[in-house]
């Protein structure tokens, strides 16, 4: 078998760093993109990955970090898209520009970036994409209706998308992260409750793997994640 590639957008320190991790150790080919490549540079050299610039509002710039995957690395086997943004606050207060920034970045961005998986990986006839969500997902809270705004469109869109592309062999899946995922230094969150009251982000990683490495007679569309602890 070829080495797989894997893209990773909206990287930072938390989960999309234990994918990058996790993604190296399967013996994958790395391209990670954020809007700020300088915060990459440790873990690229940690993992040997590529890193790209993009701001994933943009649809020039979506267009050109596949094309420049494409180029360094080949078209990619699995494509994660990890980017969100909120504002908070009582609906009437609300800054529409804050609104429309929420909703580009966490579902219009995902959009775009399913959008140029998907026409890749039909023409090779195979591919995992792969879509972050949250607790926003399925649950609308109070003063935070532009991430569950955008949240909803996301998984919207990866279960059609999942419906369209799985009798085409591109495998798509949306991950509800149900709960605080646990900082990289520890975190406070916690309080009093045990170590693993958050999400691991490793051991939420372990579980994107796991859905990318599926046999397609068992496909999972959408997985939901929560510690132990949490209500639901």
């Amino acid at each position: 078998m070829s080495q797989e590639t894997a893209l990773i957008i909206g990287v930072g320190d938390g989960l999309s760093a234990a994918l990058a991790r996790s993604f190296a150790g399967a013996g994958m080919k790395l391209a990670l993109a954020a809007r700020q490549t300088d915060k990459l540079a440790a873990l690229s050299s940690e993992t040997g990955a590529r890193t790209y610039a993009c701001d994933v509002g943009s649809r020039d710039q979506v267009a050109a970090l596949f094309a420049d995957t494409v180029r360094d690395l080949g078209a990619p086997d699995v494509v994660v898209y990890n980017p969100s943004y909120r504002t908070r606050g009582p609906l009437i207060e609300l800054d529409p520009d804050e609104v429309e920034k929420s909703l580009m970045i966490t579902c219009f961005g995902g959009f775009l970036v399913g959008q140029a998986a998907a026409r890749l990986m039909l023409k090779r006839g195979s591919g995992t994409i792969l879509f972050t969500g949250a607790s926003a997902s399925i649950k609308g809270y109070v003063n935070s209706a532009p991430f569950a705004m955008g949240k909803f469109g996301l998984r919207g869109l990866a279960q059609s998308m999942a419906r369209e592309l799985a009798p085409k062999n591109i495998h798509v899946a949306h991950f509800i992260i149900d709960g605080g995922i646990e900082r990289p230094a520890g975190d406070m969150r916690a309080g009093g409750r045990p170590a693993d009251a958050l999400l691991k982000p490793e051991a939420i990683a372990e579980n994107y793997l796991a859905i990318h490495r599926q046999h397609r007679s068992t496909w999972t569309w959408e997985l939901e994640l929560r510690p132990w602890v949490e209500t639901f």
